[in-house]
């Protein structure tokens, strides 16, 4: 365990009618990585370039959270697209969030889809590989950061991407290793306590912990947060707290030695 890198990484930027960015700053000095939301589904150039300037102040890696072009459902709700629609969708999104990067001679290192487009590719292996070609072609050197056990981990490694597999703290886990439906009352974790030791013990065995007492074994690189309030706040505190107290080193995606 001593010294085993790991990473925390936060949705953020999202600024809408459904979210608000306000808790963002304190996110930024907890995570190790940004996935920030560049319009599509959230925010707007104002939030992109705020968040950036926070990232960088804070040593916080920058990553792309693309969507669907869907800011009424928040990236939310699945459309069915095409293959060249979705790699217009991508490209488009990174392009935009890099263009203001570069202002702060800083560069978008990672990549992680948002919303029902993630959901969608976990569960469908064509729109796996269509999504990660499109990341592949687009930049070999950006790290592609997924779900661990998803369809979307399986159609990066046929590629040989540079993969970061991740983990929800503030969620429960079925049988099958997909996440407990938000529909169902314990599809969240609320609790500090419970979700800081849920996380360190899926960290040291890198296993799941299923809401049912089962564990699936899995690669796990990063720890995904989330911040849309102050109890998911305390919780980010307390999860990071505890991982160092365990001796484990948190570090930025493009920091880890995995990926040197």
């Amino acid at each position: 365990m001593n010294g085993m890198e790991i990473n925390i990484n936060c949705d953020l930027g999202e600024k809408s009618k459904y979210h608000s960015n306000i808790n963002d700053p304190k996110l930024l000095q907890i995570v190790n990585s940004a996935n920030i939301a560049c319009g599509y589904h959230a925010g707007d150039e104002e939030t992109m370039n705020s968040t950036i300037l926070i990232s960088k102040k804070n040593g916080v890696s920058i990553g792309a959270h693309p969507s669907f072009n869907d800011p009424e459902n928040f990236g939310r709700k699945r459309h069915n697209l095409s293959n060249n629609e979705i790699e217009k969708l991508i490209k488009d999104q990174y392009e935009i969030l890099q263009s203001i990067a570069e202002r702060h001679d800083e560069n978008v290192t990672h990549m992680k889809p948002h919303g029902a487009l993630n959901n969608m590719a976990c569960e469908d292996i064509d729109l796996a590989t269509n999504i990660a070609n499109i990341i592949y072609k687009m930049n070999k050197e950006l790290i592609y950061l997924v779900p661990t056990g998803s369809k979307m981990e399986i159609a990066a490694k046929k590629l040989n991407m540079k993969i970061a597999c991740e983990i929800f703290a503030d969620r429960n886990y079925e049988d099958d290793g997909n996440l407990v439906s938000r529909s169902k009352p314990n599809a969240l974790i609320t609790d500090p306590i419970i979700a800081k030791k849920h996380v360190l013990s899926m960290v040291k065995n890198q296993a799941l912990n299923c809401y049912s007492g089962k564990q699936i074994p899995c690669e796990i690189d990063s720890v995904c947060i989330h911040g849309d309030n102050e109890s998911s706040l305390n919780t980010a505190t307390a999860i990071k707290k505890n991982l160092l107290e365990n001796n484990l080193n948190l570090i930025a995606l493009d920091k880890m030695k995995k990926f040197a």
